[in-house]
């Protein structure tokens, strides 16, 4: 994404949920303070945070005036944390636009100006990026790969923004752009308060309503690191990857069967189609690999590590599913 937004009177309003971030938390409002505009105002959702995200906060309102912080008070019944408070920034945010982000992203250059002049150009009401992965430790580069492996191989990232089906949709919760009027004509965390992916079905929803939405993957200048470790990966991943399968067990197992042991009927069938089958899987290796701004050679190399992983985390799922006990940040599932 290469463009440039001119109208120097839009408005953003970065909207911030955090729950326990004392370790993401100072490094993104540093990041935040270095860009000055469109950035009207950055909104912090304190989420009843046991740690010091809240003192670190407030120590960096004392240096940029446009940060407000949200104290959480109790969640309402009904309600998933994240959503609650998303949906009272929303309400109070001032922007032209609205811009949610996670604690762990960071964002550089004018991608907010080029993300505003993008969505303008396609008139869209959702401009959703999928970060380029900080992958330090072998567990992420093992685990990390695998939601943009599975978006990009099921769900070429162009059909989200020209294809008017619902079901080829999808978003990320941690970069969601709205215009602001749109957000609030539908209030939508609140509509989908229970959801613990509800940013897949916000963008679902906005496509049924001929809302046009976009999604971008391996933008270099949006950039995230979600998880430490395997154990930390496997513990997010479960919560949502039956979502890119329509919440299937069948489906999300079918999936991994042809993607882990699809070459295996070649073996025992025709083997002379084992050199097409090679070529294919490398070149979808590199597809997906190069889309996502990832090393082609590692994600090569770590193939098999990743697709155990993917298993584990859809089985996990599926036992989360059938009533496995499963907290995500100190909160019940």
């Amino acid at each position: 994404m290469s463009v440039s937004n001119n109208d120097k009177n839009v408005k953003v309003s970065i909207l911030i949920p955090a729950r326990n971030e004392e370790k993401n938390i100072a490094e993104l409002m540093n990041n935040l303070y270095k860009i000055k505009t469109p950035i009207i105002e950055i909104i912090v959702y304190n989420d009843n945070s046991s740690d010091d995200t809240k003192k670190i906060v407030d120590e960096f309102k004392k240096l940029d005036d446009r940060i407000t912080l949200i104290d959480a008070t109790n969640l309402p019944e009904g309600w998933r944390g994240k959503n609650y408070a998303c949906h009272q920034m929303a309400n109070i945010a001032k922007g032209d636009y609205l811009l949610f982000i996670d604690a762990d992203v960071r964002l550089y250059g004018k991608i907010i100006d080029d993300a505003i002049a993008y969505a303008k150009r396609y008139n869209l009401g959702l401009l959703s990026i999928f970060p380029k992965q900080l992958m330090i430790t072998l567990g992420e580069r093992i685990t990390v790969p695998i939601m943009n492996y599975i978006l990009l191989t099921l769900l070429p990232l162009e059909l989200v923004r020209i294809s008017p089906f619902a079901s080829q949709a999808a978003a990320n919760g941690q970069f969601m752009l709205f215009e602001a009027n749109l957000y609030r004509k539908y209030f939508l965390h609140k509509m989908f308060k229970n959801s613990v992916v509800e940013d897949i079905h916000i963008a679902r929803y906005l496509k049924s309503q001929k809302v046009r939405i976009g999604c971008i993957a391996g933008e270099n200048r949006v950039v995230c690191r979600m998880y430490n470790s395997y154990s930390e990966a496997l513990k997010g991943f479960s919560k949502n990857i039956l979502m890119f399968f329509g919440n299937s067990f069948s489906l999300s197992l079918l999936f991994w069967a042809l993607v882990a042991l699809g070459f295996v009927p070649i073996l025992f069938v025709n083997t002379n189609y084992l050199a097409i089958y090679v070529i294919e899987f490398v070149f979808i290796q590199l597809f997906y690999s190069l889309t996502s701004n990832q090393n082609f050679v590692i994600n090569l190399l770590l193939f098999p590590l990743q697709q155990f992983f993917l298993l584990h985390a859809i089985i996990n799922a599926i036992l989360i599913k059938m009533g496995k006990p499963y907290t995500w940040k100190g909160r019940y599932i």
